[in-house]
């Protein structure tokens, strides 16, 4: 293993880490689901590493209009390339730093109706519900809100007669007008989506689907249509049929109660290969970080990994005070992976091969992910600093039986992108080079390969060496050339520039063993300061911390600028299907809680620090067919 920290050389070379080769996507021998492998092609155009937000939401939708947003996608665009909007509480907003792309995804289910209920003109607001939503308490539109989720689950009369197809179709016309205006090939570029949101049983299925073009359906497939992932990949296939190709994207599995990653379908019938293959075309992308925290992993399911705790979200989609749990197994992606493993060996087809993403899910036309400038995800619910730990100290017994708290300040897609075009971004996505961050700027790559040098990262032509050599993350690793022992991991991660150092690298890796049982281990691969392993545990001491929580500051003196390295698989077994992932975290920092306790004078809520970090997507090992 080759483990480096070269401070600030990468700082302001993120672009050049983009110079590089690329490969073909062909099918790997002995894996019937692979889609790329190791065999070397001419360089490709070099790749630019992009961040931006797929999950925003504006007064289209119905819940950030039940919250007090009035903001339209125009705006939320506006914000994202770093232009003033006004906050549904009544002041004005900015992204520090704007983002390089965006998608505003609306609810699908009626799309634009809740506008309709103030308007005097139209049949809607002559609704009991109306005068609610016309209330100046925000509580009040909130109640309402409520009222028609009941209604749903019950018999839905309410929701059908707010189900107006022309209402609709105006303003699903209006998100893909705005994204048409706003899109700048080049500088900023806007990706048309919806949301669609089927919540059974308080459940978290939802699905963020974006389109690769401005070719998109005339209306968008809802929950009204069918609750059944099922039937949405049937749509996007139909779709994909007339030309307009478009993927779906899982979110928070961490609130789907076991069931995003199950291992039957949504009749509770075991999975096979053609509903894999289906799964796999449809869904290359998970957003495994939000506002409503990550969908990593879970304690309970890797009691091992200290970092597992991290923004936890342990609850149901529900507006009860105290709404019911959701089961962590088939919640989180680590634990998706295993099971994509398994599956893999038992019906042919992995069906969990996805590549890794975070958005904030915002409902205020805005990308909420900067701890220092956090401005609360529902507009005049949680728009102050006050509403919001007011809100967190109503939620105190929720929070002690674990159901779970507040929401976060994340989380941010990153592509690697060979132009800042829709239709770059939405190729980046499909072939799975892609990571999630928190909502911090990290650069980061990932490359495998049998036969890189120990000192790859090193060289100056490392990416596009390592092109040449192996696959980058979201990839595909061909079987073994003779003679290789195992598979060598290389990464380079530089800091967030305006952002917090680092304090180490991880490599997680998930596998299947001969008896069909999966398993996970974690290894600390590259970190900062002089730190050394403890003998015994085998686990790599905390890095410190600078953070000020009464000032809400911190100091860079701890961490490193960058950290590389090129790791070898020290328990590798060619006859083993597994995974591999680079997870990357900075130094502590203070929470945006923090800031806003600062804001108040009052005492900071535990917990007052976060460390920052970035997911890489992982990349595939399949044993060649015997």
């Amino acid at each position: 293993m080759a483990m480096h920290t070269r401070p600030f050389l990468l700082l302001g070379a993120a672009l050049a880490l983009a110079a590089c080769g690329s490969r073909e996507p062909t099918a790997a021998k002995g894996n019937a689901d692979a889609v790329t492998t190791t065999v070397a092609t001419a360089p490709a155009p070099p790749r630019t590493l992009l961040f931006g937000d797929l999950h925003i939401h504006t007064s289209l939708s119905a819940d950030a209009f039940s919250t007090g947003a009035r903001a339209l996608p125009d705006d939320a665009y506006r914000y994202a390339k770093g232009e003033e909007i006004m906050h549904g509480a009544g002041y004005p907003m900015r992204l520090k730093r704007a983002l390089d792309f965006a998608a505003v995804t609306e609810h699908s289910e009626y799309l634009g109706s809740m506008r309709e209920l103030l308007n005097p003109g139209s049949a809607l607001s002559q609704l009991p519900v109306a005068k609610l939503f016309a209330s100046n308490d925000p509580a009040d539109a909130f109640k309402a809100l409520m009222a028609i989720a009941e209604d749903a689950a019950k018999h839905g009369e309410l929701e059908r007669m707010l189900d107006l197809p022309e209402v609709s179709s105006a303003a699903w016309k209006q998100v893909i007008d705005a994204a048409e205006r706003h899109n700048e090939p080049g500088r900023f570029s806007t990706l048309i989506g919806y949301e669609w949101t089927s919540t059974p049983e308080e459940i978290n299925l939802h699905r963020n689907v974006i389109f690769r073009s401005s070719a998109v359906p005339a209306l968008p497939f809802s929950r009204l249509d069918s609750e059944k992932p099922e039937d949405l990949w049937a749509f996007l296939d139909a779709q994909r049929a007339k030309g307009v190709e478009g993927m779906a994207i899982p979110h928070n599995s961490n609130a789907s109660d076991g069931r995003m990653w199950a291992r039957t379908t949504s009749d509770g019938k075991p999975v096979d290969a053609a509903w894999a293959r289906t799964r796999l075309l449809n869904e290359p992308v998970v957003e495994m970080v939000q506002i409503k925290g990550q969908s990593e992993a879970h304690p309970l399911l890797s009691a091992e990994d200290e970092f597992a705790d991290f923004e936890l979200w342990n609850a149901r989609m529900s507006g009860k005070a105290m709404p019911p749990p959701s089961q962590p197994a088939g919640s989180y992606v680590r634990d998706a992976l295993k099971t994509g493993l398994a599956l893999g060996a038992s019906i042919g087809v992995n069906p969990y091969r996805f590549a890794m993403i975070g958005s904030s899910d915002s409902h205020n036309a805005n990308s909420p992910v900067e701890e220092d400038n956090y401005q609360g995800k529902l507009a005049r619910l949680d728009g102050t600093p006050q509403q919001r730990l007011e809100r967190l100290a109503r939620n105190a017994p929720a929070v002690a039986a674990g159901v779970g708290t507040a929401y976060s300040a994340a989380g941010l897609a990153a592509v690697w992108a060979e132009e800042n075009r829709r239709e770059s971004i939405y190729d980046a996505l499909r072939r799975r080079e892609t990571y999630a961050t928190s909502g911090t700027r990290i650069a980061l790559r990932v490359f495998a390969g049998w036969e890189f040098s120990p000192s790859l990262t090193e060289e100056p032509d490392f990416v596009a060496l390592a092109y040449a050599g192996g696959v980058p993350m979201g990839g595909d690793l061909a079987a073994p050339p003779a003679g290789s022992r195992a598979p060598r991991i290389a990464i380079s991660a530089s800091r967030d520039p305006q952002g917090a150092n680092l304090d180490r690298v991880q490599v997680v890796k998930g596998w299947l063993d001969a008896n069909g049982d999966t398993h996970e281990s974690i290894h600390d691969v590259a970190w900062s300061g002089g730190r050394q392993t403890d003998p015994t545990s085998g686990k790599l001491p905390a890095v410190g911390s600078t953070v000020d929580v009464p000032n809400a500051s911190y100091r860079n003196d701890i961490g490193a600028a960058e950290l590389h390295a090129v790791w070898e698989d020290p328990g590798f077994d060619p006859a083993q299907p597994a995974f591999w992932y680079v997870r990357v975290l900075e130094i502590p920092t203070p929470r945006w809680s923090t800031y806003d306790a600062k804001t108040l004078g009052v005492p900071a809520p535990s917990p007052a620090t976060i460390q920052e970090r970035a997911w890489s997507s992982p990349i595939w090992y399949q044993p060649p067919a015997p």
